[in-house]
């Protein structure tokens, strides 16, 4: 991949990541989302090896896509690969992941939820195109706005600033979650900033600036993202402002105290 000119936005990579693609394929898996950071780190605190629960099983619409692809000894398998490589992805075991969903889109390449998961471990091993082309072939089988901040993100990662645009304003035109939008905001300014338009940047952050009644995560993230760039942009005093604001809410997130005492707190 090619070499940035400038860092990307928030500064936390993995946070950014983990963050943005925080609902993989949760409405393909019964028992709610594989990503959930908290009750995955219980599961791996409490499960011993030898006692290792087995994958959750798929939503019955995957497994009948499954079948009426490959018939139904041959879907049944593959059924449980995929559930297999969504445990991998679960777990962080994303060489795995990518390995066992890639196995099942060579053979089923219309099943959206095998695409997404290839798409969402390429990503998390920073293979840009790849997880982009995937997780673009998810959405056009099975569209989902959450999903386009991660395609989004990949674009932004191979310096694509027209499909990151493009993406953007498909996702300002499907009127998504808070969350959603928060996160294709974040992706937008972070393109514009890679380019060395900060107050471009600021200006499709602009919306995150309002008064928020209940602080949730993605207000966090954002208002990380705005100290961020008024730092870049060599206003210590509203930087101050932002990572104070992130800071007083939760200490622990991302860097922000050190972003904080940085700036003379």
């Amino acid at each position: 991949m090619k070499q940035r000119r400038a860092p990307r936005t928030p500064r936390d990579p993995e946070l950014e990541r983990a963050k943005i693609e925080g609902r993989t394929t949760e409405q393909w898996i019964d028992e709610g989302s594989i990503r959930d950071a908290a009750s995955g780190a219980a599961q791996r605190a409490s499960d011993a090896p030898a006692k290792r629960r087995p994958p959750k099983p798929l939503d019955p619409e995957v497994q009948a896509e499954l079948t009426d692809a490959l018939g139904t000894q041959r879907g049944q398998r593959l059924a449980e690969r995929l559930a297999q490589a969504s445990e991998a992805l679960d777990r962080e075991r994303f060489q795995e992941a990518r390995r066992l969903a890639g196995a099942i889109v060579k053979e089923a390449p219309t099943v959206a939820a095998a695409q997404e998961v290839l798409g969402l471990s390429n990503y998390r091993l920073g293979n840009w195109k790849a997880a982009a082309r995937a997780l673009e072939a998810a959405h056009d089988l099975h569209p989902d706005p959450a999903m386009l901040p991660v395609i989004a993100d990949c674009h932004r990662a191979q310096r694509n600033w027209k499909a990151v645009d493009r993406v953007w304003q498909e996702i300002k035109s499907t009127s998504p979650s808070h969350e959603v939008m928060a996160e294709g905001r974040i992706v937008a300014a972070g393109a514009l900033a890679d380019q060395d338009d900060l107050r471009a940047a600021l200006e499709v952050m602009e919306p995150a600036t309002k008064r928020a009644k209940s602080v949730r995560d993605h207000h966090l993230r954002q208002w990380y993202v705005l100290g961020d760039l008024y730092d870049r942009l060599g206003d210590p005093i509203t930087a101050r402002r932002w990572f104070a604001l992130v800071v007083d809410h939760a200490p622990d997130f991302a860097d922000a105290d050190h972003r904080l005492r940085g700036l003379g707190r």
